[in-house]
């Protein structure tokens, strides 16, 4: 019997994937490749991708997804992806630069924007080389020939969805990461294109998550090997769709445990924040919000040191070996969580007793990277707390970040809430994607609920190394400070 399932187009940060989702959100196949990036040596810290290349390693990836389920029914497709990211287009339609949410091509220009209470108030955010507009800012002033090359622009979820069908649009949860959308009044903003000198003409219209889009052009869908009636949905960022999948409504809280830990509210009302230390987002409901804290890079931290320590083991060992130690060995800092520039390079490393003890092991490392996961989140829950009422109970929680139980429950300790996780969990934009694909067509889902709590306990020994934790954060920052101070001359 044929199944009815979704096309899921996900673009992450590190790598790209492709899944074949069912209507009730379980991933039936999914394939992925690496990213490829290229520095640029105009800047001193700019990566791009070549929009061509990364169709092609995504269709082929298509190709295989649907392979190997192959008594199935393509629905319809949606996109998501990572956030602050951004595919540029000429005149003639052809997309010719992607500028990743890890480009910071336009930090030099940051300080030229001196009012921030204005900007903030508009945008929720403040100017930032994470942000899209401020990777144009960079491209203008260092490389015009491709600048002035430039006729529209969109999101890279977006760039998915024109790519199959043709039209072209930019969904308010991308777009509110530009810095010339308007968060409160869910528009474009035109004074916001005369601050940074942007062009309106160059954005796209705004067009909801869970929209019909169009259907597959022909030669996508010979390419693809899908009907050309196939239905295109508007998707949305990863991180709106992640919390999508939790089923959470107005007024729940959700961490979303990913390249990066987005810790939001969702929230009917239109809050700022004094400090403009919180970003407000747009959600994937019209008229609803997101209040957002970010420690900025954790889950690719725990990656990488994955790979480090174990290169040829699975996450189950890891967990096993961490089950199994006594007190903490080591301290681990290893985020910018004491930057401004929530994706700045800065220094950090482990601290531990000298000289090195018997009982330091590759399990200390690793745990002391994912209590400082939770140190992080706990640093910016207090941060939210600041900006609006976090008064829930539960808190729910998603993301690929989140496979280890170790992580969730120090989390929950930490906060003192419960936590719950959903089942599929570890693919949360793609689940989401399959929900909003759902809304769009008007399909139920009949998957009945599958959730886990997590209850705080109380641990003398976490509070112990939350403390730790802040003074090892202190030393680096003051170690960084040092080694950027001018040599005295003489």
């Amino acid at each position: 019997m044929t199944q009815q399932a979704y096309l899921v187009f996900d673009i992450g940060t590190g790598n790209a994937r492709v899944a074949v989702v069912d209507i009730n959100g379980n991933v039936l196949s999914i394939e992925r490749a690496d990213i490829v990036y290229h520095n640029d040596e105009q800047y001193p810290d700019a990566r791009h991708f070549v929009p061509e290349v990364l169709w092609e390693q995504i269709a082929g990836l298509t190709k295989v997804a649907l392979s190997r389920v192959p008594d199935i029914h393509i629905t319809a497709i949606t996109s998501t992806s990572q956030r602050q990211g951004i595919v540029l287009i000429d005149e003639a339609g052809e997309s010719y630069l992607g500028l990743p949410n890890i480009d910071n091509r336009g930090r030099e220009w940051e300080e030229q924007y001196t009012d921030l209470s204005s900007i903030y108030h508009r945008t929720g955010r403040t100017p930032s080389a994470l942000f899209s507009a401020m990777k144009l800012v960079g491209l203008r002033e260092r490389r015009s020939e491709q600048y002035q090359r430039l006729h529209r622009l969109t999101s890279i979820s977006d760039w998915v969805t024109y790519t199959l069908s043709g039209s072209l649009s930019y969904e308010p949860s991308q777009a509110c990461e530009t810095l010339l959308y308007d968060v409160e009044q869910g528009n474009w903003s035109d004074e916001m294109c005369s601050v940074l000198g942007i062009s309106p003409t160059v954005l796209p219209e705004l067009v909801s998550s869970g929209s019909v889009l169009g259907t597959v052009i022909p030669p996508i869908a010979a390419e693809l090997n899908l009907p050309i009636d196939t239905p295109v949905i508007v998707g949305g960022g990863d991180t709106q769709l992640a919390i999508h999948s939790t089923g959470a409504e107005a007024e729940d809280i959700v961490i979303v445990s990913g390249t990066t830990t987005p810790i939001a509210k969702i929230t009917s009302t239109f809050t700022t924040d004094d400090s403009a230390q919180a970003w407000i987002n747009a959600y994937t409901t019209p008229h609803q919000f997101l209040i957002e804290t970010n420690p900025g890079i954790t889950g690719l931290n725990y990656q990488k040191l994955q790979s480090i320590f174990y290169p040829n083991e699975g996450y189950d060992v890891m967990e096993q070996e961490m089950d199994a130690l006594g007190e903490s060995q080591c301290i681990a800092a290893l985020g910018s969580y004491l930057s401004s520039a929530k994706n700045a390079r800065v220094r950090g490393g482990f601290v531990f007793d000298a000289p090195l003890s018997d009982q330091l092991s590759r399990a200390h490392f690793v745990r002391s990277a994912l209590h400082e996961i939770a140190f992080s989140i706990k640093v910016n829950f207090d941060q939210l707390a600041q900006v609006i009422s976090l008064d829930r109970s539960y808190i729910w929680a998603c993301g690929g970040g989140l496979q280890s139980r170790t992580l969730i429950q120090s989390i929950a300790d930490l906060l003192g809430k419960e936590i719950r996780i959903r089942a599929g969990f570890e693919h949360a934009s793609i689940v989401g994607a399959a929900y909003i694909c759902n809304e769009a067509l008007s399909i139920d889902s009949t998957q009945e609920e599958q959730i886990e709590s997590f209850y705080p306990q109380s641990s003398d020994q976490l509070q112990k190394d939350y403390q730790q934790w802040h003074a090892a954060q202190l030393f680096f920052a003051q170690l960084q400070l040092a080694e950027s101070a001018p040599t005295p001359s003489g």
